[in-house]
């Protein structure tokens, strides 16, 4: 151990100053008491052998006496103002004095405001771009977990089909439903686009893999177009990498495989409980005794699309009252509950004189979700005409009646449609009043 040894040649007075140590954060100056070998002293050998320590006086009444020194303005140091530290004999005031001091001096040197909200700024776009490249394709917190294909090397080396992701829900069902159907066919895993998921995946429990946009801009696709029906060439699609092209929806492509497509389109737990809480509000009402009709009727945009583009009609009120007469005449208490686009209208021109009808959501429209789930819930279906419909009388089951002949000799329609590849066969089709219709102004 080192030992400090004073000089011998050197004075009391000096050597109290050499010996003098200035601690910041102590009130006065503190000697460091050496024997003549270095060692320290104790205060109780004698005076002549040990260098005296100046106390501290207490400051007299008169003003009069040393007074405490204050420390440098700009030390920060914790053990100076933490309690139990250097200054716990200080006076009470010192120590905020000391936080003040150092707070001012933090402020006199903060970065402007403009800095911290140029960082600030900085930091959110960051956030929301990352965001919207890597999570908005994740699933929704309801639906089920997907795997979502972000690079070329996670493809399949044996190659891949998707399709285009046209429509809304109709045309996304049916578009899902081929391209799981044939891609079984064709040996090839199936992606489907990240739009088709976000419109499906809320509503039903998908498994298909979704593609990355990024990743499907990079693919060389062979585009391969598919009419609204089976044919035998569709078991052989030739190319790599095919992109289905078209608005499919026909049950000759899956229906072969129809329990794994109902599977597919499985309700969210959550979407069949609300429904079915509407059917049970109306099955207390006629004892639990009631069967459920699901009425789909479709206008929207079909009111002008229909008649001016494809020369056909839309559904009228008699159309309306003879397929619920057709129920009526074989369910003992049969219950209509009618959903539309244009709820309004139904209430004008359904007949809800027998009681038995009810407007769902109050008469109100509701969103598709609601309005399909509540369809699929149902025993039996009457429907018009769109794609909307088709897949809830399908996923229903049940008797369905359906509207038939609608439209006019030489419709352009019919060269995109045929209603044998639409409807099932077991469904029962009313046709439409073609001169009725035109009165009606549809």
């Amino acid at each position: 151990m080192m030992k400090l040894c004073k000089p011998k040649n050197m004075g009391k007075e000096e050597t109290q100053e050499a010996l003098s140590v200035s601690y910041p954060g102590l009130e006065g100056t503190a000697l460091l008491s050496l024997g003549g070998c270095g060692d320290p002293q104790e205060d109780s050998l004698p005076s002549a052998q040990a260098l005296s320590r100046p106390r501290m006086k207490a400051a007299s009444s008169s003003g009069q006496g040393p007074l405490p020194a204050r420390p440098p303005a700009t030390v920060w140091d914790v053990s100076a103002v933490a309690p139990g530290g250097p200054a716990a004999g200080q006076p009470p005031a010192a120590w905020p004095r000391r936080l003040t001091a150092a707070v001012k001096g933090f402020w006199a040197t903060r970065p402007s405001f403009s800095t911290f909200y140029f960082i600030f700024a900085i930091f959110v776009v960051s956030t929301i771009f990352h965001c919207h490249q890597r999570l908005a394709l994740v699933p929704a917190p309801w639906a089920y977990s997907a795997r979502v294909v972000l690079a070329p090397r996670h493809l399949p080396q044996e190659g891949l089909f998707t399709i285009n992701s046209k429509g809304r829900l109709g045309n996304q069902m049916g578009g899902y439903a081929t391209l799981y159907a044939l891609a079984k066919m064709n040996g090839r895993p199936a992606f489907i686009p990240a739009q088709m998921h976000s419109t499906l995946a809320p509503i039903f429990r998908i498994t298909l893999p979704v593609l990355h946009s990024a990743t499907a801009s990079r693919i060389p696709w062979q585009n391969y177009h598919l009419n609204d029906w089976m044919e035998e060439e569709y078991r052989h699609i030739p190319g790599r990498y095919v992109r289905l092209t078209g608005y499919p929806c026909s049950w000759t492509f899956y229906h072969h495989l129809r329990h794994k497509i109902l599977q597919e389109f499985t309700l969210h737990d959550h979407v069949r409980e609300e429904a079915q809480k509407f059917l049970r509000g109306l099955q207390a009402k006629w004892a639990g005794q009631a069967t459920f009709v699901g009425v789909h009727v479709r206008r929207g945009d079909y009111v002008r699309v229909m008649p001016r583009v494809w020369k056909g009609v839309l559904a009228d009120r008699g159309y309306l009252q003879r397929a619920l007469d057709w129920f009526r005449a074989r369910c003992r208490l049969p219950v209509f509950v009618v959903t539309s686009d244009d709820m309004a209208w139904c209430r004008q021109s359904i007949n809800s004189s027998l009681g038995d009808v009810v407007f769902a959501g109050n008469g109100l429209q509701g969103s598709p979700a609601k309005d399909f789930a509540l369809l699929t819930q149902c025993n039996h279906t009457i429907i018009t005409v769109g794609t909307f419909g088709v897949w809830a009388a399908y996923l229903a089951g049940g008797d369905t009646v359906y509207l038939a002949n609608f439209t006019l000799p030489n419709s352009p329609f019919d060269v995109v449609f045929r209603p044998q590849a639409a409807f099932l066969p077991e469904w029962v089709g009313l046709a439409a009043d073609l001169g009725q219709a035109g009165q009606n102004g549809l």
